[in-house]
């Protein structure tokens, strides 16, 4: 498919530019819902402290990273 060009001699975004800013946008959100998920089940456990803020990061970055996958092909289907 042929790259146009705007009135500014811009080009549109590669095909692998799309499909990294589909991940990075997914990983984003998929944190903030990680954030937010996983403070409520870690606080549902009992836990505290440092073993929060662990169980906490690793469900931001689990989430994150699943979204941020899902996006990606989403956005390479898309191109």
């Amino acid at each position: 498919m042929p790259v146009t060009v705007g009135p500014y001699g811009q080009s549109q975004p590669s095909c692998f530019d799309r499909v990294k800013m589909g991940f990075m946008m997914g990983f984003a959100v998929g944190m903030a819902a990680g954030a937010l998920f996983g403070t409520l089940s870690c606080l549902r456990f009992g836990m505290r402290g440092r073993e929060l803020m662990g169980g906490v990061g690793k469900t931001m970055m689990q989430s994150g990273g699943t979204f941020g996958t899902f996006m990606a092909i989403g956005m390479g289907i898309r191109c």
